[in-house]
């Protein structure tokens, strides 16, 4: 399989819209309107200083979609969504790397890049891990879904240090004061 990331267009307006609202997507919060999603787009909300967003082309096929956000910071962070049908495939692992390699080279005062996902989201909790991030956080009932249900969310994160020397650098969990 091939794969290629390309920046989104002024004319992805449509395609943009049609791929968001086209399907579901089970472990991002809440649902976007097409029309919602086409303004937003026009308006250049999802290419601009702050936040950049590229398709995953896997065979020249849209399959996916990675938001590049916060790029203003030293920590910018990501949304990363892949297609039902090209779940499993590998693309999510691909994605993690080509956005991890682009932010670093590209943006010379990136210190660090962020990630969170659902907690039952298994799948993209192993990227993360795969991908060189650690685990830095665990938020409780934080992450609503369209059902009401509330679920746990993690985050993940990769210094610049850590992808440089292939290393991962974890969090003291165990840092608490004894009282």
């Amino acid at each position: 399989m091939h794969i290629e990331f390309s920046r989104i267009s002024a004319g992805d307006g449509e395609a943009l819209a049609d791929f968001l609202t086209g399907e579901e997507w089970p472990y991002h919060a809440g649902t976007q309107e097409r029309e919602t999603v086409a303004r937003r787009h026009a308006e250049g909300r999802y290419d601009n200083e702050e936040e950049r967003t590229f398709w995953v082309l896997a065979d020249g096929e849209r399959a996916g979609l990675v938001r590049l956000q916060d790029l203003a910071d030293d920590t910018p962070m990501f949304d990363l969504r892949i297609r039902k049908a090209w779940r499993g495939r590998g693309l999510g692992t691909e994605a993690v790397a080509w956005l991890t390699r682009y932010l670093f080279t590209e943006l010379p005062d990136v210190l660090r890049i962020e990630g969170h996902t659902r907690v039952d989201n298994g799948a993209m909790r192993a990227i993360f891990r795969k991908s060189g991030y650690a685990k830095e956080a665990h938020y409780r009932d934080a992450w609503p879904a369209p059902d009401g249900v509330r679920h746990d969310a993690t985050a993940y994160a990769i210094l610049r240090r850590d992808w440089l020397s292939g290393t991962v650098t974890r969090p003291a969990w165990d840092d608490e004061p004894v009282t």
